[in-house]
């Protein structure tokens, strides 16, 4: 085989791929991410070098593990934890019902699976009493939940520590005490955390500082598994909190893995700012890796020196193994979607989506309004650069301004573009773009553009950094812009984010998408066909 430069270029999993939990087992190295109300939940990539990473399965893939219908934008699936013991793999998660103000409804669940790809079992409930939460599987055979724990009060720290409990997998619970083991470091805001053996010790690495630009990973160790814990005297062992001009922001949120030729790896949580106002993130929190080593008196370090995110990284001496590239276009025709594409809190069921009615179409039957937190008909794919472009061609007849269909840029359900295909009274069937601001609506055209009823039309965005043009054709070979330049960076975390009073009303945690949707509210489920898809990088 030709010799590969052995370096690692960060992010890893670029786009949305936030709060990154590593397992080794063997030869192959698993890294499971948030998805928040996406469906399936939980995504989980491959490897087998730490440099080429291919996305493999969703786990939660049926209402039994996971009902999302009416979870809040930013809930459902936060912070899975991966781990594997005796031959099967364990995948803690949140549900979170509910997270705006001073509560937070978080439900934390186990499934396991004797295959990384399944079947995966029914969920185990495990406790609600705050997020995050992480399995440690002891030399003993005993196993012990660790989590964060929130309180509700006034003029408390919500953040009330990490807790540690035991699980019993014979009796399918908690048991035992709860044991209080690490109230954090002067960071504040402790939460993600893992535990860890290595000579004598357990090593507890939590995220600090929050999940945004004060974001950090610290490291705290006992000779006890209840501690008391001492964290690490030089602070932070990972953060660019003091660093603005590094390409990484929002660094912390790790986990740690061994290598089988003895090395030492980091996977964390990191954001790449679009743009300097506001320092925006439209690609959402991604995933990147940084080799380690441990000091002399015991602590984790990044190689290189320092605690700011290396861009590049000394890959393992492992064998190289890449993965083949997908196709930039899903023609619909294979029987079943690409494991690229998601719906909006529940299954992809017949009711509303169908690849075989039509064979070598998608077709989409439209269901509730775009704001919807329920039933949405809609498939997404994440922004994975920040010059993209993305293209479809769709046949739709709509027979009332209540019906309509078509190309989505999508945060959430208050922030979204949508280049759709609907009727007017006046200019009957036509296209528009309809848009929501902060949970305000807009239209970006200042007139309708007319199209001949039951034409196929074809439609297209591009995306340059912070801006994003819409496109149409009636041909598919001349296309005309459609609507002014929007703002994309308004597709992002920072954008989605209200504060009032203190409290926060809105979360902003996933990242951009690019769908395509149907919406009849009249309830009349008005079907439209998508032809194909293509979305290609520009950079």
């Amino acid at each position: 085989m030709k010799q590969q430069l052995p370096y690692i270029q960060n992010p890893i999993l670029r786009g949305f791929n936030p709060d990154p939990s590593i397992v080794r087992v063997g030869d192959d190295f698993y890294v499971a991410t948030s998805t928040f109300q996406w469906f399936p939940g939980v995504q989980i990539h491959h490897s087998r070098d730490l440099i080429h990473w291919q996305l493999l399965t969703r786990p939660l893939d049926r209402l039994s593990q996971l009902n999302m219908l009416g979870n809040p934008d930013s809930g459902g699936v936060w912070a899975p934890c991966l781990t594997y013991d005796n031959h099967l793999f364990y995948l803690v998660y949140t549900d979170v019902k509910s997270h705006a103000g001073a509560y937070k409804d978080t439900h934390n669940y186990v499934v396991t699976a004797p295959d990384i790809k399944g079947p995966w079992s029914d969920p185990v409930y495990l406790n609600s009493n705050g997020f995050d939460p992480s399995l440690f599987h002891n030399e003993d055979g005993k196993k012990w939940l660790v989590n964060m724990q929130w309180d509700y009060r006034k003029d408390r720290d919500p953040f009330n520590g990490i807790y540690l409990q035991e699980y019993s997998e014979e009796e399918q619970r908690l048991v035992g005490p709860s044991y209080l083991i690490y109230q954090g470091s002067e960071l504040g805001l402790t939460e993600g955390p893992h535990l860890y053996k290595k000579d004598g010790y357990y090593y507890l690495m939590v995220a600090e500082g929050g999940t945004s630009y004060e974001h950090a990973v610290t490291l705290a160790r006992s000779k006890a598994l209840t501690g008391p814990y001492e964290t690490d005297p030089s602070g932070a062992m990972l953060s660019a909190r003091h660093n603005p001009e590094a390409m990484l922001q929002k660094a912390g949120h790790a986990s740690l893995v061994h290598t089988q030729s003895d090395e030492w790896y980091i996977v964390h949580l990191c954001g790449r700012p679009l743009t300097t106002e506001g320092r925006r993130c439209n690609l959402g929190r991604e995933t990147a890796i940084q080799r380690c080593e441990w000091s002399e008196d015991g602590w984790l370090r990044l190689t290189g020196g320092g605690n700011t995110p290396f861009n590049e990284i000394q890959a393992p001496a492992l064998p190289w193994h890449p993965f083949p590239a997908p196709s930039p276009t899903d023609h619909f025709e294979e029987g079943t979607l690409d494991i690229q594409w998601q719906s909006l809190r529940q299954p992809m069921t017949e009711q509303w989506l169908t690849l075989t009615e039509r064979p070598g179409y998608l077709r989409l039957r439209g269901m509730e309004s775009p704001n919807s937190r329920f039933r949405h008909s809609l498939i997404g794919r994440r922004q994975q650069a920040f010059r993209c472009e993305a293209e479809t061609a769709l046949e739709f007849e709509p027979g009332t301004y209540q019906q309509m269909a078509g190309l989505t840029y999508y945060y959430n359900s208050q922030n979204y573009y949508y280049l759709r295909l609907g009727y007017d009274e006046k200019a009957d069937t036509n296209l528009a773009i309809l848009a929501n601001d902060h949970g305000v609506y807009h239209e970006h055209t200042a007139e309708p553009v007319p199209v001949p009823s039951g034409a196929r039309v074809y439609l297209r965005l591009v995306i340059q950094d912070r801006w994003l043009q819409f496109y149409y054709s009636l041909n598919g070979s001349e296309w005309f812009a459609i609507g002014p330049e929007l703002d994309a960076s308004k597709i992002s975390d920072e954008y989605a984010t209200h504060l009032v009073d203190g409290y926060f009303t809105d979360w902003g945690f996933t990242g951009a998408f690019i769908g395509l949707c149907a919406h009849d509210l009249s309830g009349g489920r008005r079907a439209a066909d998508f032809d194909y898809f293509r979305y290609e990088e520009k950079e």
